[in-house]
């Protein structure tokens, strides 16, 4: 006969009780927070200091030096917190952009053959990773770009179109004209179909072995055919060519010295952590593979691109997305050169003329840590495509 089924109590169940301890810490940090909440509130209320996000509308009053959206000084707070936040998601996308090139190719120029090529790449990481990255902002707008000359004294290119000067870089800008909308609808869609094509044409190289000209079609798509669209349509852009008027130049389109130090700053800082963290992600991957892939015929360029780096970005992509919500935070070093990042607008000028400490506070850290969650999501979400599927 087959024995009675023992019935498990439910506090003996682990799964049970694994929610239960999960459903009460979950209710003691939801209790600790509105208790923190409700103090706050209370104590602000008895020493009379405003709460809400009612200042949001009112007039700013102020000016700021550098702005993606139009902006006035009659604008309000609430104008203030879009314009730092746009600045603060500039100046990061571009670091991580150029901070990933230059860590890409110092990584990869360390472990090369040529002796004064990895020496070099060396001396870039040791020189530049241990000196503090303050010191490098004010390094490259103290002592490189206001060491420029004033604007009447700048440098002069193009036949007097473009200028270099302490007050930054000023270069023809495009305007607009009507019909300009479809070829930037062109291109974007010629984007996305280079996508759909690289995905098939790496699927048919796993199956086949094949290749196909992926960026050939990219730049026909992209550029070329957008570009026929532009001259049938007459060329619907002019340009706004910058002139020195009185002191300073009016039109065209400027390039920021604060914002060049602090690009320049993270890109190089960032960039030798970036390079360590290749290296290590190549030199993880089995020396066989190399002899292989050159047993089979294949060209240096081929091994690195098609064999190496695949294989290593599943040892790159985690301390990778460590550095990119680095470069994001650091950006707050902004404050220090009067770059008009979320920082310097909205927690230092905003909030020494509303005296809303809590909300601009919340505010600040609300977009900090939105920003770097999605930072995480989208490499966890690449991390997880790259690596190996268990069969």
């Amino acid at each position: 006969m087959n024995s009675p089924r023992t019935r498990i109590k439910p506090w003996n169940d682990p799964r049970i009780r694994s929610w239960v301890f999960q459903v009460l810490v979950v209710g003691f940090v939801l209790w600790l927070v509105a208790s923190l909440f409700s103090n706050t509130l209370h104590n602000m209320e008895t020493r009379g200091i405003r709460t809400g996000f009612g200042f949001l509308d009112q007039t700013a009053g102020f000016g700021i030096l550098f702005s993606l959206i139009p902006y006035e000084e009659t604008n309000s707070y609430g104008r203030t917190f879009f314009v730092g936040l746009l600045n603060t998601v500039l100046v990061s996308g571009l670091g991580i952009i150029t901070a990933t090139l230059v860590g890409f190719v110092a990584g990869i120029a360390r472990l090369s053959h040529n002796w004064l090529i990895a020496r070099l790449a060396e001396v870039y990481v040791e020189i530049f990773r241990n000196v503090p990255l303050l010191l490098q902002v004010f390094f490259w707008y103290f002592a490189v770009l206001q060491a420029l000359p004033a604007p009447r004294q700048s440098f002069r290119f193009f036949h007097d179109m473009v200028f270099l000067s302490k007050r930054g870089l000023y270069v023809p800008a495009p305007v607009a004209e009507p019909g300009l909308g479809w070829v930037i609808g062109l291109a974007l869609a010629g984007l996305a179909v280079s996508i759909a094509v690289a995905r098939w044409a790496r699927k048919r190289r796993e199956a086949t072995g094949q290749e196909f000209p992926v960026w050939r079609v990219a730049l026909g798509l992209v550029v070329g055919l957008p570009l026929v669209v532009f001259l049938l349509l007459g060329s619907p852009m002019s340009w706004s060519i910058p002139a020195l008027r009185g002191f300073n130049f009016q039109g065209g389109g400027v390039l920021l010295p604060e914002l060049v130090a602090l690009w320049f700053a993270l890109t190089i800082y960032t960039g030798t952590f970036i390079a360590e963290i290749v290296r290590s992600g190549i030199q993880a991957v089995s020396h066989g593979q190399t002899e292989a892939a050159a047993a089979l015929g294949l060209r240096r360029n081929q091994i690195t691109r098609l064999v190496i780096l695949p294989q290593a970005l599943r040892v790159i992509i985690p301390p990778l997305t460590s550095q990119y919500l680095n470069l994001t935070k650091n950006s707050s070093l902004a404050t220090a050169i009067g770059y008009p990042d979320l920082v310097a607008v909205f927690m230092g000028t905003t909030l020494n003329q509303t005296g809303q400490a809590v909300e601009v506070v919340a505010m600040t850290m609300a977009v900090y840590l939105t920003i770097s969650l999605t930072i995480s999501f989208l490499m966890n979400t690449y991390n997880r495509r790259v690596a190996l599927k268990e069969r």
